[in-house]
């Protein structure tokens, strides 16, 4: 039978082996966050090619913005922002969730004035509507995330006067038509879809025999939530541009994201995919984002990004 001094001894180690592994976990959380720290300011820019324009036209550079996240004094991320201008694209596409803070409308007007010297469209995303809260990360793994019982607004409608004062398209449940290079693309959007906002405008309609001329269709929302790409992809959309998923925002390396936060595959979280619905295939471009809610800003192997798609002419 073991002695008390033998029980002793074996609970001190115990108690040691313990520490020691609460000691390393610790340390592991610690080290992970200060990486997730750096990596959402590591900013990168995603390109894409695409043949879907019309025999004889292009190229078209297509910037695509989404989930800027904007909280007054990042610095780092406005001036990454405003050396976008030096890619001039022909066209900005904005998906929404622009601000993560109830002062972040000026700041983050001024962070994108030199891209709104370029034509644009924009739709909202539920954090141009509403800021962000602190929620259990743990949460987005038992579904998407819902809208606060007592939201604090913010000031979209002073967000969408400056987009538009500056020329950039309001898509929101609205469709518009726009000339670039000589050629007509047909603009649909929808307000966000993870609120249970869009109302579809169908694409616009001019003259009689005008889908016969040379043009190209893009759709536009914020949350790529398969009803919204079921519907345009049967609406034959040409191309379709969303956001919302932060591309997992915590990834695993070699795997990558495990949550959505709506009902899109995981392993479609970010990047440019073909969607298929009833015998139509789109190419969808989810983007991976820029910024994250300030309660949450971390991200990892999941750099914040924006995308350039160049389109060019079918083959």
């Amino acid at each position: 039978m073991a002695t008390d001094n033998t029980l002793a001894s074996r609970a001190r180690s115990i108690g040691r082996g313990v520490a020691v592994a609460a000691a390393a976990g610790a340390a592991a959380g610690a080290a992970a966050t200060g990486y997730g720290l750096w990596e959402k300011n590591q900013f990168e820019l995603r390109e894409e090619s695409l043949p879907i324009l019309p025999a004889g036209f292009g190229p078209l550079r297509v910037l695509h913005l989404s989930d800027i996240h904007f909280v007054p004094g990042q610095r780092r991320k406005a001036a990454w922002l405003a050396s976008l201008a030096e890619l001039r694209p022909d066209l900005v596409v904005n998906t929404g969730d622009n601000l993560s803070h109830p002062n972040a409308v000026g700041p983050v007007l001024d962070a994108l004035r030199p891209l709104l010297e370029f034509p644009g469209v924009f739709v909202p995303g539920s954090n141009d509507y509403y800021a962000p809260r602190f929620k259990n990360p743990a949460s987005y793994f038992f579904g998407p995330s819902k809208r606060p019982k007592s939201p604090v607004a913010l000031d979209w409608p002073r967000l969408r006067a400056g987009f538009g004062m500056e020329g950039w398209v309001d898509l929101t449940n609205r469709c518009q038509s726009l000339a670039f290079k000589g050629l007509r693309i047909d603009f649909s959007g929808v307000d966000d879809p993870h609120l249970g906002l869009e109302r579809y405008a169908g694409w616009p309609r001019g003259t009689t025999g005008q889908d016969s001329q040379p043009h190209l269709r893009i759709a536009v929302a914020h949350a790529p939530y398969q009803r919204v790409l079921d519907h345009f992809t049967e609406d034959a959309a040409d191309l379709l541009l969303a956001g919302h998923t932060h591309g997992g925002q915590i990834c695993v390396p070699g795997y990558g994201a495990l949550v959505s936060n709506c009902d899109l595959p995981t392993w479609r979280a970010r990047g440019l995919h073909d969607w298929e619905s009833n015998g139509r295939t789109t190419p969808v471009n989810v983007s991976g984002g820029i910024g994250t809610s300030r309660f949450a800003p971390v991200r990892i192997a999941c750099k914040p990004e924006a995308v350039l798609l160049t389109l060019t002419a079918r083959p």
